[in-house]
């Protein structure tokens, strides 16, 4: 065997050595990326979770708020009684401070 040979055994074998590491880092990056994915999607269950608690507490605002502007619209009378109601509780405040004094 000439010494081309043998160059050419060291290039096939360095080249089969760079191969087998180049595979092996592209398997690694494979199950960092798999890992990466599956916290992920772990993460993203309780957000969205979140997410839809949070749209039935807005919808259930909206609604109570529609219900009371709606109640309000259709009943002026309850409207001044409520006006009458805090009134009176402010009065009263004042007269348990003067009383205090």
């Amino acid at each position: 065997m000439g010494p081309g040979g043998i160059a050419t055994i060291i290039a096939a074998s360095s080249l089969a050595v760079i191969a087998v590491a180049i595979s092996y880092t592209v398997i690694r990056a494979s199950r960092l990326i798999d890992e990466v994915t599956t916290t992920l999607s772990y993460i993203n269950k309780p957000l969205k979770s979140l997410t839809k608690a949070a749209k039935s507490v807005e919808e259930l605002a909206s609604k109570v708020s529609g219900a009371g502007d709606t109640f309000l619209e259709e009943n002026p009378l309850a409207m001044k009684a409520a006006g009458a109601i805090v009134a009176a509780a402010k009065l009263k405040k004042g007269k348990k401070r003067k009383v205090a004094k």
